[in-house]
C-alpha cells in the first residue's frame, strides 16, 4: 500500500465515523427543533385564541359602557332641558309679578 492510501485510509478511518456522528447529532437535533416548532405554533394558536377572546369581551364591554354612557347622557340633557324650561317659566312668572307689583305700587301710593 502506497503512502497515500494509508494516509487516506487512515483519515477514512478517523473522520468517517466523526462525520457520521455529527449527522447523526445534526438529524437529532432537527428532529427537536421541529418538536420545538410545533410546541410553539400550538402554544402560539392558543394565545391567538385567548386574545381573540379578550378582544371580544372588551368590544363587548366597551359597546355596553358605550350604550350605558350615551343613555346617561340622553337622561341628563332631557333634566337639563326641563331645568332651562322651568327656569324660563320662573323669570316670566317673576317678570309678570314685578309688572303687578309696580303697577300696584303706584295705586297704593295716591292713596
Amino acid at each position: 500500500m502506497s503512502v497515500y492510501e494509508e494516509v487516506k485510509q487512515a483519515l477514512q478511518d478517523i473522520v468517517a465515523p466523526e462525520l457520521k456522528a455529527l449527522q447523526v447529532e445534526i438529524r437529532r437535533l432537527d428532529e427537536k427543533i421541529d418538536s420545538l416548532d410545533g410546541k410553539l405554533s400550538t402554544r402560539m394558536d392558543s394565545l391567538d385564541y385567548k386574545i381573540d377572546a379578550l378582544d371580544e369581551k372588551l368590544t363587548t364591554r366597551m359597546d355596553s359602557l358605550k350604550a350605558e354612557i350615551t343613555t346617561e347622557i340622553k337622561r341628563l340633557d332631557e333634566k337639563i332641558d326641563i331645568a332651562i324650561q322651568i327656569r324660563e317659566r320662573l323669570a316670566a312668572i317673576e317678570g309678570r309679578f314685578e309688572e303687578r307689583e309696580k303697577r300696584r305700587t303706584p295705586a297704593k301710593t295716591k292713596k
